[in-house]
């Protein structure tokens, strides 16, 4: 029964992406061990959440390029048209 149990429950988390366990990494978690898991944890962290404002901030721009496109394909020919002209008087 307890190999079963065992063989299932690796199963299920190797379907799920998380770390497979063997006998020595779990005698060490019980005893207190650190085998720099942690620093490596606190590591992936750190990158995951560099890569996130990373994302954040693009996202934040391409929102504002597609509110100006948007804009764009909405307003009516003769008012971009008028702008244009505005805008080459201004120089």
């Amino acid at each position: 029964m307890g190999i079963f149990g065992g063989i299932i429950k690796m199963s299920i988390r190797a379907k799920h992406g998380l770390p497979l366990e063997d006998r020595s990494s779990r005698r060490n978690r019980f005893r207190g061990g650190n085998d720099g898991s942690d620093i490596e944890a606190q590591r992936k962290i750190e990158l995951l959440s560099s890569e996130n404002e990373r994302l954040t901030g693009q996202i934040g721009r391409l929102e504002e390029r597609l509110r100006v496109l948007e804009r764009i394909a909405t307003d009516p020919a003769e008012r971009v048209s008028r702008e244009i002209e505005d805008l080459r008087t201004r120089d």
